[in-house]
């Protein structure tokens, strides 16, 4: 189990509505959530053996910033 970190621009529910169903399907992604209360709008994302790159690519193809914190 791996927990990944991103900066987003995911500002509202509206815009975190616009990834969820990418989000929940994806079959090695264990649980999700992002912190709009942070300036850096933080994407927590528990998973199984998916590379950064892979999150930060689901959140770009749904038109928003991601880049992984490190």
């Amino acid at each position: 189990m791996e927990i990944h970190v991103f900066k987003t621009n995911l500002a509202s529910a509206r815009h975190i509505s616009k990834v969820k169903p990418a989000l929940n399907r994806h079959p090695f992604i264990k649980d999700w959530n992002v912190d709009l209360l942070d300036c850096d709008k933080v994407l927590r994302v528990v998973s199984d053996n998916i590379p950064s790159k892979e999150i930060e690519q689901i959140i770009v193809n749904s038109g928003y910033d991601c880049v992984e914190m490190k």
